[in-house]
């Protein structure tokens, strides 16, 4: 799996999609759970990372920040796993 670079313009459907459930990562930053994993699936496919922070009134670079640290350490518990 290569890492999937996530920006502004990024939908978070495409997240969840290469990664799985992020909502712990977006409760963090104070965003509230939406539903199911299945139905946030649904919901996302037209929302951007920044429309979701502007939707939840959080910084957007503060969201890019705890989305991409969580990918890294998704990605490493990957690379782990392989080894």
């Amino acid at each position: 799996m290569s890492k999937l670079e996530i920006t502004e313009d990024t939908k978070v459907s495409e997240i969840l999609d290469e990664y799985g459930d992020i909502a712990d990562v977006m409760e963090a930053l104070g965003m509230k759970r939406v539903g199911g994993l299945s139905f946030r699936r649904v919901i996302t496919k037209a929302i951007t990372v920044k429309r979701a922070a502007k939707i939840h009134r959080v910084p957007v670079d503060d969201l890019l920040d705890k989305l991409n640290t969580a990918v890294d350490q998704i990605e490493g518990e990957n690379l782990k796993s392989e080894s």
